[in-house]
């Protein structure tokens, strides 16, 4: 840039002085455009293009070594009770959006004992290779017992070997790690025995929320967040500021109440571009119910 500069200033000998100087700042913003585009143009190369997300991308779920779909199917809006909006569609009516998801390249099933829904996944498991499906389930039990049977009980249910993704749920207590030693010991030796992939929890309050991003026994969290904090533990940004220490450790955090439990169901694009844009889920989680609304979500997510 400096000879053309130099080159420039030597071709205007007997220019009028202000027109001399509307053409020497003419150049150098021209000199400016170019340096900046050529910045623009480097930095695009090293970056590529904007990152494209699809509902079917393949994930790894933190340090556990599983990988599976960005998005889950989920199967306990409004669910408690053994019941859910997903299982009011009936054992035929849930398996088939299952298996409709996974046509479209949906791999990770989300039930839970509470929500009912595991006889609705064991119909949809019976048409679809086992080993390319993850099968996450949840258990309300607070003592090693329990836990112990309702892994027997889950296997049955399921119609599996072994479950993929085995979480605590709804935990709300501060001292939860301490307090429900002996379930995660169950859940410890059962992942040792290959009953299951891998353990973690569902938190309920920021307290609970907390200590498992501090529990390295916790390798799988799932987490409520959606930018109008609907149904989460704390406002947003809070929550987002524990999730962001536990993806930091390595833990595989998949987020949930995406929607808001239908909150933001007036809003769902704002609701999944915000999910996507954290950095923080590896995956997360959204309780269709109908097909056409699965085939919504799926484009909405590559839209964003």
């Amino acid at each position: 840039m400096r000879s053309n500069w130099g080159t420039i200033r030597d071709g205007m000998a007997g220019v009028p002085v202000q027109r001399r100087e509307f053409l020497l700042h003419s150049a150098s913003a021209l000199g400016g455009t170019w340096l900046a585009s050529r910045t623009l143009f480097s930095r695009l190369a090293q970056t590529g293009p904007p990152a494209k997300f699809s509902a079917a991308d393949t994930v790894a779920l933190g340090s556990t070594g599983i990988k599976t779909s960005r998005l889950a199917m989920g199967t306990g809006t409004v669910g408690s009770g053994h019941h859910s909006n997903q299982t009011a569609l009936g054992l035929k009516g849930l398996s088939r959006l299952l298996l409709n998801g996974y046509d479209h390249g949906l791999r990770f099933f989300d039930a839970a004992d509470s929500y009912g829904s595991h006889p609705h996944v064991a119909e949809a498991l019976k048409h679809v290779p086992r080993d390319r499906v993850t099968v996450l389930t949840k258990s309300w039990a607070r003592d090693s017992a329990t836990m112990c049977a309702d892994l027997d009980r889950f296997r049955r249910e399921l119609g599996v070997d072994y479950i993929d993704i085995c979480l605590m749920h709804c935990l709300t207590e501060p001292d939860w790690t301490t307090r429900y030693q002996g379930v995660m010991e169950v859940l410890s030796e059962a992942k040792g025995k290959g009953v299951i992939r891998a353990h973690g929890c569902s938190c309920h309050s920021i307290a609970a929320l907390r200590a498992a991003a501090k529990s390295p026994w916790v390798e799988i969290d799932l987490a409520r967040i959606n930018p109008i904090a609907a149904h989460t533990d704390a406002d947003p940004e809070t929550v987002v500021s524990v999730l962001r220490e536990m993806h930091s450790a390595g833990k595989a955090v998949v987020g949930m109440k995406i929607l808001g439990q239908g909150d933001l169901r007036d809003r769902p694009s704002e609701a999944i571009q915000y999910a996507l844009s954290l950095g923080v889920l590896d995956a997360f989680t959204i309780g269709a119910e109908s097909p056409a609304e699965q085939e919504d979500l799926i484009r909405r997510i590559a839209a964003a």
